[in-house]
């Protein structure tokens, strides 16, 4: 494996050198759009979870099973808040991981060409915390995470690689479901708001990820042994299932009146309309990861 410190860095140095002028670019975007998240928002006293949508329906984790067609349109609202506030939770969990990895990054020599950016990052992911704490704490609750983690105890250059990817990943889904639930107008204002605002600036974090990622992948992979490699590839795909498996919550299926809220999870996930609904908003993550020769072969979704 290539030494960190030797000829990885200066892999590292070169591969960064185009990440290095996105990071600029992204950065002045980042200070023109600069946002105070105490004033952005005002949260409304109270939310009607049996009233208004919270999510959009057609990507709740039971639409298109048996359970989903037993449910009334107010039990229907209140899973669909439920699962919002999983959704809330899963991201203040990620950014909690993701806000660590960037701090331990900040300055470091191999990576100075984006040290600028990080700190964009840093900031950013921490205002989306805020928005995401603040509803759940207000009118839900933050949900556990059983699964997510960005880290581990590996050389340097397998765990940066791994962190970056790990982050673009487990963006790249939030991403898609920001994207369709800030634009549907039967969502309340507020949800609307929370995942526009998420959308509008993971659009960025999402050019800077993928571009480290590959510079990453392309400096330092060519060095690694062939059990590395496949161990890197395993691990990801490992990751995009658990990182799913999280939206499907037993706990969300208690707080919705479930009675065996572990047999609806199971069922939810095995289910092949939910299949089909991941593997469509994972297809443009895995065709990047599969462009670059990361990802080789099918990942189960």
């Amino acid at each position: 494996m290539l030494d960190p410190g030797g000829l990885l860095m200066a892999a590292l140095r070169e591969a960064l050198s185009h990440a290095a002028e996105t990071s600029q670019r992204l950065s002045l975007v980042s200070e023109r759009t600069y946002q105070n998240p105490y004033t952005a928002v005002e949260w409304p006293e109270t939310v009607d979870p049996e009233r208004d949508w919270f999510g959009v329906p057609e990507h709740s984790s039971l639409f298109g099973t048996p359970y989903w067609a037993e449910l009334s349109e107010p039990q229907r609202c209140r899973l669909l808040f439920h699962e919002a506030a999983n959704f809330y939770s899963l991201n203040i969990h990620g950014e909690k991981s993701l806000m660590n990895g960037l701090a331990a990054r900040l300055y470091r020599k191999d990576l100075l060409e984006v040290t600028g950016y990080l700190h964009h990052f840093l900031d950013e992911e921490n205002k989306h915390s805020i928005y995401f704490g603040g509803f759940c704490t207000r009118y839900a609750r933050i949900y556990p995470s059983r699964n997510l983690h960005f880290g581990g105890d590996l050389p340097r250059d397998v765990a940066d690689f791994l962190f970056f990817a790990k982050t673009m990943i487990f963006e790249e889904i939030v991403d898609e479901l920001n994207r369709i639930q800030a634009r549907d107008e039967r969502l309340h204002p507020l949800a609307r708001f929370i995942n526009d605002n998420h959308h509008r600036e993971e659009t960025r974090h999402l050019v800077f990820g993928r571009e480290v990622t590959a510079a990453l992948w392309h400096a330092a992979a060519p060095g690694w042994d062939d059990d590395t490699v496949a161990g890197v590839r395993d691990e990801l795909a490992t990751f995009l299932t658990t990182s799913w498996r999280e939206y499907y919550n037993p706990d969300v299926y208690a707080d919705s009146g479930f009675a065996d809220p572990w047999q609806v999870a199971d069922d939810a996930w095995q289910a092949p309309e939910q299949a089909a609904r991941r593997a469509a908003l994972t297809a443009r993550c895995l065709a990047y990861l599969r462009t670059h020769d990361i990802v080789t072969k099918e990942v189960q979704l």
